[in-house]
């Protein structure tokens, strides 16, 4: 059903409702309800030719897990002492608060701000700087229950995660020093005085707990569902390549595809890039030479009895008993390591082996097997349900607070037993239906017209929302672009082919107009549009037939040039992943640019209906909602039923090996190279499979590390 011309309402009324149900995706409200949303008993979606087939890429998927686990939490993997795990070690997040802060580098209209400090309104913050609570949220109103209300602070800060330094990235060291040879760079941003400090990320790091059920992965979706072995971004980037023996001493490059494998892409970029953990210039190859001989989180605690590595455990203590030269052969096809010769050289001359050449390959799939064992699926919400549809371990609090989530339309985009939207179409649906593509651009109401009289039909990716968290210009997620120029949204990519037929959409992804929220032909009339070939096969009945229309390619140039693009608008620009709402109580702080540091302002925003109206604001699912102060204590505690006690106390698979994680600098000199401060440190202890102990306690929520 379509509307037009309906002047919009404010406040939280029952007509409101109806229009918002009216306007959101049919297939994501069918399945809206407490059992629909249920984990347990779901896997990740299965990487076809992985662990299958004659020539299965793993030929032992236990000890890949292993080598994941080792890679993942191994300090010696980023350049100066950062591993994955340094962003993730706390419910899958990063809980710290020293050194967390990023000017606003993605700051697209104003670059003196985007490299200015800002992050209060006492003009304090910038390298080295202990957050506060008084500094949240970092968007602040009058009335928090009014966004039309004078703005008291405002700032493009981001609250991130600490890295690497900068650095320019010269040699590793194969054994010994597990740090990197890497050369002097100044920083203009990320500097006390003459010493630099490690910078920060540009975005807040979100949990990667689950995330094995993502159909991309990162806040702009950049992490492609396909794995090309080498880089982030599927088939976009046509010169990654994985060589592969042919002969005992011949080997060939070959292209792979592995679909369902986002975890694997995302896995790959972080250890190359330059602010998260590597000096400048290192690649895949040297990160293989420095790793495959040493003994894995050889300087690290492992715990006796750690659910994956205890195994393994070296008798010291420290590390395990093996190297990862050997888990590699252990875990993957020999056709992927066992060929002699040349394999290209280091800027030393060095050659490297074909293991150390394939090792990204080798590290995205190890690290992707690891992750899909974090599965939290064991929370009080996914209990069995009561004659009342309610879980039966509620309470009246939380059962309110359910009824507040959904007659608040929390669940249109918290869907789905992950509570997110971005989930990949088969774990979002359940399996309910045999799923002849995946569902993933959608044409729908979900924007006003910028006459602010009716609403816009407007393409979407699925999975991906403009809340106006902040002003467009500060980010644009979504609508930001590839390395090779593309956008990296799929419904970008699908206005391109309409515009010219001749090219290909650069994913491998299906657009079905007839199932469309609102189709084409609601705007276009007979004399506009042309049939939809891409639906063929998919629209089969006459009234799916009827509907099935693109409009022609010179209509759509025609309405590109347009203000706004017309009736072929896009909501992409500041839209961000929907991330998952389980385990929230433990993963702040909030949204892509970490504003906020409790679920209560988490509330609040959403009570506002957002900060701002970006263009194409989904405004008809984001709006103010008239919240009670009951409501909000009884939405907060809802919230609070989908931590699982397992990720609280880090049971298994939650263990892990223990960490030494920097936690912002002491002004003195680092021996880790000239002109770098000296690092702060919060050591994290090894955990067993058991969990923490009562001495221990609980893992707690972020702002409750956070002095006044």
């Amino acid at each position: 059903m379509h509307l037009i011309n309906i002047k919009f309402l404010t406040g939280y009324s029952s007509f409101l409702q109806v229009l918002t149900y009216l306007m959101i995706p049919s297939f994501v409200l069918a399945h809206g309800d407490a059992s629909f949303q249920n984990l347990k008993g779901l896997k990740a979606p299965i990487v076809a030719g992985l662990t299958s087939g004659q020539s299965a890429i793993l030929t032992d998927p236990k000890v890949a897990i292993q080598l994941g686990k080792a890679l993942f939490w191994d300090m010696h993997v980023g350049s100066d002492g950062v591993a994955c795990g340094s962003c993730h070690f706390h419910a899958g997040a990063d809980r710290r608060s020293r050194n967390q802060i990023n000017s606003g580098f993605l700051h697209t209209t104003d670059p003196m701000t985007a490299i200015d400090f800002n992050i209060n309104a006492s003009i304090q913050g910038g390298p080295d700087y202990e957050l506060k609570a008084s500094d949240f949220p970092l968007f602040r109103f009058a009335d928090p229950a009014d966004k039309q209300s004078s703005i008291l602070f405002s700032t493009d800060d981001v609250v991130g995660s600490a890295g690497a330094f900068m650095q320019q990235f010269q040699t590793v060291n194969a054994t010994g020093d597990g740090t990197d040879n890497c050369g002097p760079k100044t920083d203009p941003v990320f500097h006390i005085n003459e010493l630099n400090t490690r910078q920060t990320t540009k975005r807040n790091t979100p949990t990667i707990i689950n995330a094995a059920f993502n159909f991309r992965n990162f806040w702009d979706g950049r992490a492609n569902n396909i794995f090309n072995g080498e880089t982030a971004f599927g088939l976009r980037d046509t010169n990654a390549k994985v060589w592969v023996a042919t002969s005992p001493n011949t080997a060939k490059k070959i292209s792979i595809k592995l679909a369902n494998a986002a975890l694997a892409s995302q896995a790959v970029a972080p250890p190359l890039d330059m602010m998260e953990m590597s000096c400048q210039g290192r690649t895949f190859h040297d990160l293989g030479k420095k790793l495959l001989h040493r003994r894995p989180l050889e300087t690290q605690s492992v715990h006796s009895t750690d659910s994956v590595l205890g195994q393994l455990r070296h008798n010291s203590g420290s590390g395990l008993n093996t190297n990862y030269n050997q888990l590699i052969k252990k875990a993957f096809n020999n056709r992927y390591w066992s060929a002699k010769g040349d394999f290209g050289r280091s800027t030393s001359g060095v050659p490297y082996s074909q293991m150390e050449a394939n090792f990204a390959f080798f590290f995205g799939l190890a690290i992707q097997a690891y992750e899909s064992t974090l599965i939290s699926d064991q929370t009080i919400f996914d209990a069995p349900l009561t004659k009342d549809g309610f879980p039966e371990k509620y309470n009246d609090t939380q059962k309110r607070g359910l009824t507040v989530f959904n007659d608040a339309h929390c669940n249109i985009c918290h869907s789905g037993p992950t509570f997110s939207a971005a989930a990949n179409p088969e774990i979002l649906l359940k399996a309910r239906e045999k799923l002849t593509y995946h569902r993933l651009v959608d044409r729908t109401s979900l924007g006003e017209q910028s006459d602010k009289f009716g609403v816009d039909n407007t393409l979407m990716d699925l999975g991906f929302t403009v809340t106006s968290v902040a002003p467009t210009d500060y980010d644009i997620g979504l609508g930001g672009k590839d390395p090779f120029g593309n956008p990296l949204s799929f419904a970008e990519q699908y206005l391109a082919v309409l515009a010219d037929p001749s090219k290909k959409m650069l994913d491998p992804v299906k657009v079905v107009t007839c199932e469309f929220d609102n189709p084409f032909s609601e705007d276009f009339n007979g004399s506009e549009w042309v049939a939809d070939k891409l639906s063929t096969g998919i629209c089969k009945t006459p009234s799916e037939k009827s509907i099935a229309k693109v409009p022609s390619p010179a209509i759509v140039n025609a309405e590109l040039t347009q203000p706004n693009q017309g009736r072929l608008s896009v909501a992409t620009k500041s839209a961000f992943k929907i991330p998952t709402l389980r385990n929230i109580e433990l993963t702040g702080p909030y949204m892509h640019n970490g504003s906020m540091k409790s679920l209560e302002e988490v509330v609040d925003f959403y009570n506002r209906g957002g900060n701002f109206s970006n263009q194409h604001h989904f405004s008809t699912l984001v709006f103010p909602q008239g919240f009670t102060q009951q409501n909000k204590k009884d939405l907060v505690a809802f919230l609070k039923t989908l931590t699982d006690e397992r990720v609280r106390w880090e049971k298994a698979p939650f263990d892990h090996p223990g960490i030494t994680v920097t936690h912002g600098h002491q002004q003195q000199a680092n021996m880790l190279g000239t002109g770098l401060a000296n690092d702060r440190y919060i050591k994290i202890p090894a955990v067993g499979k058991n969990g923490r102990t009562k001495k221990q306690g609980p893992l707690m929520p972020f702002d409750s590390f956070l002095k006044p």
